[in-house]
This record gives structure tokens, sequence and C-alpha cells, in this order.
């Protein structure tokens, strides 16, 4: 291995899970002696509880004076509650000497633990990031300190402390004039009432919000991204959603909501321009207000991906309307996401009025997964067979032993009606 050249035993080193493994390789070769010193992705762990902070702290501060890389391109911190913010201050000024270029701090601390203060320093000091990921710590706002991030391209925020609140939140998005990946997961009590979102060359935005209940209707998130090319919302909150500007860019889409208000303002902002989509929403309530959300017609022009999470019991009626509006779709799953959030016998299969612009010139693949065996899924599984003109392919899956029976039963059922012989029939 010592004929290998130098560059590909980097690259070997850097697979090695933390800087503790790449230092021990010292002691194989000469050659190797001195190689862990120009490791350009350095992890250190001190999240396992039978390590002395000490000797640990220690050995993070040699092993950083001693490394001689130009750059380092990732450098990884997985930290314990009891590491202290001086230490942390010293190891950001690693990061600026070194041009760290992918910054990760994460704390992994028991829950009743008090998160660790991250030090000003981190806002003004790594000016060369391209990647911040930060993890259960606190972020604490000082109106004399400014924050920049003029190369930052993607931000994870992981369920922080915001002592500043919304102000300070601005202010962070503010100073990120390239960010163009945002990963927000809160938390309750994370000192953020309105958490907005104004960052005009954003093109992927994750947000999570938890199940939290509000005195109130102050709480909420508003978004004004006008550059965003995939969303993912999952919100189980009962706050507000405010949609300020169109997103005409938009691709790929993944909307979990509880609220039909905030399903209905953020499907409306993207109809325009999705082609993948994923919807878990309160049907029951949604399907009366889809008037609201968009008109009567062909309105999804560019949808052709489309997965429906069927927990809720009138599934099958917004699942009949967004076929009926998406004349191009060509792959539809349906995937039972959450446990069903209803005991009531679900709706009798309608047989819709028209056949659906979609089967009869683009639809192609089907995925039935978590099947019971219900009569409408029977039903409508036999309709998108006998008038699917395109089909290729339908899958049918269940991990219920109940229903390998019913599995049995509906495959010679639907041998017999699909309507192309060519459509292949998948049951697991």
């Amino acid at each position: 291995m010592d004929q290998l050249p130098e560059e590909l035993l980097l690259r070997i080193l850097s697979f090695l899970p933390t800087m503790k493994d790449v230092v021990a390789t010292m002691v194989l070769s000469k050659q190797w002696k001195s190689l862990w010193m120009f490791v350009p992705e350095l992890v250190y762990d001190d999240s396992y509880q039978s390590i002395d902070y000490e000797r640990f702290s220690r050995f993070v501060d040699r092993s950083l004076f001693l490394h001689e890389a130009p750059v380092i391109e990732t450098l990884y911190f997985k930290l314990g509650q009891t590491c202290g913010a001086e230490d942390i201050r010293v190891w950001i000024r690693a990061a600026e000497k070194f041009s760290v270029r992918e910054l990760h701090i994460k704390f992994v601390s028991p829950s009743d633990a008090s998160p660790t203060i991250l030090p000003r320093s981190l806002y003004t000091r790594c000016r060369m990031l391209v990647t911040l990921i930060l993890v259960e710590a606190v972020l604490v706002d000082d109106v004399n300190c400014p924050i920049s991030f003029p190369s930052l391209k993607l931000l994870h925020l992981v369920y922080l402390t915001y002592p500043g609140g919304d102000e300070f939140v601005n202010k962070l998005l503010s100073s990120c004039p390239v960010l163009e990946k945002l990963v927000v997961m809160q938390f309750p009590g994370d000192n953020v009432t309105i958490f907005t979102i104004r960052v005009p060359s954003l093109k992927h935005l994750r947000m999570l919000k938890p199940l939290q209940h509000y005195s109130d209707n102050a709480h909420g998130f508003v978004i004004d991204v006008p550059s965003l090319e995939t969303l993912e919302i999952v919100d189980y909150t009962d706050g507000f959603c405010v949609i300020e500007n169109e997103m005409p860019n938009i691709v790929r889409a993944s909307i979990d909501c509880n609220q039909t208000h905030r399903g209905r303002i953020i499907l409306s902002s993207i109809i325009m321009s999705v082609k993948c989509l994923f919807l878990c929403l309160p049907t029951s309530e949604v399907f009366s207000c889809m008037q609201d959300a968009y008109h009567v017609g062909s309105i999804f022009h560019h949808l052709v991906e489309l997965t429906l999470c069927t927990c809720d019991e009138q599934w099958l009626n917004l699942l009949l309307r967004l076929l009926g509006d998406s004349p191009k779709l060509r792959s539809l799953r349906l995937i039972q996401v959450h446990n069903p959030c209803w005991i009531k016998p679900s709706p009798c299969w309608i047989k819709p009025s028209s056949v659906p612009k979609c089967l009869l010139s683009s639809f192609e693949t089907l995925e039935c997964r978590d099947y019971e065996g219900k009569e409408e899924e029977k039903e409508l599984l036999g309709y998108i067979l006998r008038n699917g003109s395109c089909l290729k392919k339908v899958t049918v899956s269940s991990t219920s032993t109940d229903s390998e029976k019913k599995l049995e039963m509906i495959k010679e059922e639907l041998l017999s009606i699909r309507r192309s012989p060519t459509c292949q029939l998948v049951f697991n």
C-alpha cells in the first residue's frame, strides 16, 4: 500500500470514522507517520459517555495545531454535554485558519441538559464556509456583532435556540447572500414566534415543525423564496402560513400538514410549475376547500409524479380530483405514511363522470403500497386498469399477512380486466 500515490492514501484516510482512527495510522510505516496531518476531512467524536473530555479536548487542540493541510474541506464535531463554549471558540479559530469549507457542530446531550452556547466568533470568522450544519445548540444574538457568511450555500438549523428570537433569524438569513439550500427543524421553546425565510437565492427548502399547540394565533412562518426549486414542509402545529410571492420554479414539493388552510395556501403557490408532488393532508376538510386552492380544470399542467398518503378517510376524493386536474400525470404512488386517523368505514367508490385525460394519454405506472383489500382499493385499481391506455406497470404490495389471500384474489381479478396484455402486474 505504501506504493500508492499520496492523494489516494489521503482519500482512504478520509473514509475512517474519526480523527482518532486517522492519527492511529501513523504507526503503520514511515510514510504514514505524517500523512494524517494532511487529511482534508476531520471528524472529532466526543458523544460516547466513556470518553474523558479533558483528554478529548487536548487531542483536538494538538491535532489541529499540528495539521498542515492548506485547506480543510470538512471539520465535524460531534460533542457531548461537557463541551464548553471556550473550546468551541478555539476550534472556530482553527476553522478560520484552515479556510474550512464545511463545518458541522452537533451536540448529543440528554433531554434535560442545558444546550451549549455557540460563540459569536462563529458569525464572523468563517467567511469561507460553504456548508454549515448546527444541531442542538444556542445561537446568541449580539446587536453589535455583525453576521457574515458570504460564501455559504447550505445551512442546517436543527433544534436550535435563538435568544434573539424572530429578529435574529431574519438577521442571520439576510447575511447569507448566496444561500441555496436551507433545512430548518424547529422545536417548542426555540424563542421564534414567526420564522421568516426571505432568501432570493434559495433553491431548496426543508422545514419541519413538530406537533405543538399555541395559546394564540401569532405563531407561524412566512416564506418569500422566488427562486425555489424544491420544497418540503412538515407542519403539525396550529400556526399560520404565509407565502408572500409565487414560486414559479418549483419542480418538486412535499406537503405534510395537519391543517387545511396551510395545505391550501402552499398548494395554490406551486400548482403552476410542480412536476413531482407528495401530499398528506386532512382531505376530509381540504376537499371541500379545493375551490379556494385552484380553479376547476386542468391546473397541474406540469405534474408527472404524484405520491398520496392514504391515512385520511377521504383520500380517495382528493385523488380523483387530482387525477382529473393533472393531464400529464405519468406515475402515481399510494402509500400510508402515517397510521390511519379514522375508524369509520371509508366512503363508497363513486365512478368519475368522465375518464381523466391523463389515463387516456400519459399515465404509465401505479404503485399501491400498504394494500388492505378494501372495496374502494379494488374499484380504483380496476378502474385504472380498464381505462389506462398507456399503462405499463401496476405494483400492489402489503405488509399484512391478512392480505395474502386478498392479494391472490385481486391478482386474478386484475389479470382478467387489464386493458393491455403488455401491462406488467407485480404483487408483493
